[in-house]
């Protein structure tokens, strides 16, 4: 060894080290429903690169949002924990500092940490520990001197146009085509600036990339090729259980409402616009997955997709989230893992109950070191390596006030039940999702269900009465008025 050889040798060795990690590709999109994948039996819709993934690895059958709406859901993802432990019980801020975050944790494993698209934090470049990000937060500016990457691309790529052109509100029911070039559309730059990233990313580090889009997510908004394609389609109909009549009557101001039976057509209408806008999403994931092979590099990385809630789309007259429903609370959850780092068989499909804390811990394993804090979560990596005993037995949901005074709600659920206790009425249901997963017929009032009822409700009475007596009073559950957004967990300003 010469003397140039000697002096590079530790920084090689360190090279060796840190890439002997996987990299780790984080895909989540915002308002992804779980049961919009042709690889979970949607056979509807075009997902071939999702699909590719649940395909080469495994699909989790019954993943779930605790807390389904988009900032509490990603304060579980940054922490990894459920959401009496994080503070955020229902839409707020996410917290500018927790003790232990994902971004952080990651960098002290020896990971580059980068992020591209819609982060949702407060403030808007408080990057929670990553090295770098490109951020897309649609329309938001929550101070004078924001202006989101994508927005400063758009206006030097086409200064004379708008990019909210289409006109079709961010948490409006309606649908439509996109009306300006394709290639301006907020999906098709995340995607290309992912792409980017990957095919010239050349530090010694293993890589932590999260690529968060700001759709399906209103607008619906798709390019007009695949919005026309979906209402050529014959689309699944709105799931309207018996005990939804109440919710008939429109709520919420102009388009962006949160209740109300829609026309057939428009309902449609609607569904082909957010069916496209995954599609759109798949075709991006696409392209990073083909820039991963080109650079060979696909062995080598983690691959985990999944979204921070998912969306009613007119399921028993609700629109939008928040809610204890499937399509508001289930989630897509696919994972790919690099060669090594699993033994069992590609292809699996797993029923244990995941929910997005686990994401943290699956990182934190794939990188090969443990928390430094107790998290909530558990590595989903130990579940495809067959070791099952001791997962949980089911996940607890909730969210505190959102839209209008009686969606406030507690629920449990193993991916064969679900339970829901809708806290201002003091209102239960009780779904037989193995029987019943579109929640058609409410178990509550059913004389042959009132043991499964007890078992499930004493289980919720478990899981709250640490909580207090605005919780569990007198040994029941309490019902409650007032709004609860944080729990005294919630971090406090700095």
């Amino acid at each position: 060894m010469d003397r140039r050889q000697f002096l590079a040798a530790p920084a090689l060795l360190q090279t060796r080290a840190a890439t002997s990690k996987p990299n780790i590709l984080f895909l989540m999109a915002d308002q992804h429903r779980g049961d919009c994948l042709r690889a979970g039996g949607n056979s509807a819709i075009d997902t071939p690169n999702l699909d590719r993934i649940a395909r080469e690895g495994v699909r989790f059958r019954n993943a779930y949002s605790s807390t389904p709406t988009c900032t509490p859901a990603r304060a579980c993802l940054l922490t990894g924990l459920s959401p009496w432990n994080h503070g955020m019980l229902a839409y707020g801020r996410v917290a500018n500092k927790y003790p232990y975050e994902m971004p952080r944790a990651l960098r002290d494993a020896g990971y580059y940490t980068y992020a591209i698209g819609k982060l949702h934090y407060s403030p808007q470049r408080n990057l929670h520990g990553f090295h770098g990000a490109l951020l897309d937060e649609s329309s938001r500016s929550e101070s004078i001197d924001f202006r989101s990457d994508y927005r400063s691309w758009f206006y030097s790529e086409a200064p004379n146009l708008d990019p909210d052109a289409t006109g079709v509100g961010f948490n409006d029911y309606n649908g439509t085509a996109y009306v300006l070039p394709e290639r301006m559309h907020p999906t098709a730059w995340t995607g290309r600036a992912a792409a980017s990233f990957i095919e010239n990313y050349k530090k010694p580090e293993p890589f932590f990339l999260k690529v968060s889009f700001a759709r399906p997510h209103s607008p619906y908004d798709p390019p007009q090729r695949l919005f026309d394609r979906y209402l050529q389609r014959k689309l699944p109909a709105a799931s309207v259980g018996g005990w939804a009549s109440r919710f008939e009557k429109r709520e919420g101001p102009g388009n962006a409402i949160w209740y109300g039976r829609m026309p057939e057509a428009e309902i449609r209408n609607s569904r082909a616009a957010y069916y496209g806008s995954i599609s759109f999403i798949d075709e991006q994931i696409g392209q990073m997955i083909g820039s991963l092979e080109k650079r060979g590099m696909l062995e080598n990385t983690l691959i985990v997709y999944t979204s921070d809630h998912g969306d009613m789309m007119g399921d028993h007259h609700h629109w939008r989230k928040s809610y204890a429903y499937e399509g508001s609370a289930h989630v897509p959850m696919l994972m790919r893992w690099p060669n090594g780092l699993v033994s069992s068989k590609r292809g699996q499909v797993l029923d244990q109950p995941v929910e997005l804390r686990d994401i943290f811990a699956t990182f934190l394993d794939a990188a090969g070191t443990s928390p430094a804090r107790p998290i909530d979560g558990r590595s989903m990596l130990e579940l495809a390596r067959g070791r099952t005993e001791g997962w949980r037995e089911f996940i607890d949901l909730e969210h505190g006030l959102c839209y209008e005074k009686s969606n406030q709600w507690t629920a449990l659920t193993d991916g064969k039940w679900k339970y829901i206790y809708k806290a201002f009425e003091g209102e239960e249901q009780l779904f037989d999702l193995t029987r019943d997963r579109a929640e058609l017929t409410n178990l509550a009032g059913d004389a042959a269900a009132s043991a499964t009822l007890r078992s499930w409700r004493q289980r919720m009475i478990t899981h709250l009465a640490q909580r207090g007596e605005q919780w569990v009073a007198g040994g029941n559950l309490a019902r409650r008025e007032a709004m609860i957004q944080y729990s005294p967990l919630y971090p406090p300003k700095p």
